[in-house]
């Protein structure tokens, strides 16, 4: 599914560049579940960003579904990240003003999905992720691990090919990560591939590889499964 090699991605100002990407290469293949540990500062979240088509790289070559999308401009990376891609963050990133089922609609209103298809979509996953009796709730008025169940059901609402988790135990109480990590387990057990930046170990521990980075550049990749 996805292919990148010889990966850069600086980062300058007018006294100093950094490197964030030092000509990485990685694949994962369709249906994986890969972990991506290392210590803060090591390229992972940038790595992901480019992946998740939210950034774009300085160099190499980074090929999606067989297709090389480095040279893309954001009119196309976005077409490609709304029809492909669901994100968990961290700070799970939902809209305050929103209720919860408005959250989860939001993806299918721009993908242009018709009101009625919406609305039997995202009751289903609302349904699956056990927060329907919250669908009219505010993001504020939830727990930590309602909130990250809503996220996971707006990624998951367009049916994407892969999903992208940052972080997605940091900011939950253990029972509350055992339970989001379980999630990404199912989902990914029914077909939709995994990447997952963590500093858990535990969590680490869920996928079927890890591959650990240093100073922008992969050091070392453990198979699980």
């Amino acid at each position: 599914m996805i292919k990148i090699k010889n990966l850069e991605k600086y980062y300058r100002t007018e006294e100093v560049e950094t490197i964030a990407l030092n000509k990485i290469s990685i694949d994962v293949k369709e249906g994986e579940f890969v972990a991506i540990m290392g210590p803060s500062g090591c390229g992972k979240s940038t790595l992901l960003n480019i992946l998740g088509l939210l950034d774009d790289a300085d160099g190499g070559s980074f090929e999606f579904a067989g297709t090389e999308v480095a040279g893309y401009n954001e009119r196309k990376r976005a077409e490609l990240r709304k029809h492909t891609i669901g994100f968990v963050f961290q700070s799970f990133n939902l809209i305050d003003e929103l209720t919860v089922y408005e959250n989860v609609e939001l993806p299918l209103i721009y993908t242009n999905v018709p009101a009625a298809e919406r609305k039997k979509r995202v009751e289903a996953v609302l349904d699956k992720m056990q927060i329907m009796h919250r669908r009219n709730h505010f993001p504020q008025q939830l727990s930590g691990g309602q909130q990250q169940r809503v996220a996971f059901a707006r990624a998951v609402v367009n049916n994407p090919k892969l999903i992208l988790a940052d972080e997605p135990t940091g900011n939950l109480d253990s029972n509350n990560g055992n339970e989001v990590m379980q999630l990404l387990t199912e989902l990914n057990e029914l077909g939709t591939t995994v990447i997952m930046v963590t500093h858990s170990e535990h969590d680490a521990k869920y996928s079927h590889r890890i591959i650990r980075m240093l100073d922008g550049q992969t050091v070392t990749e453990n198979i699980l499964i």
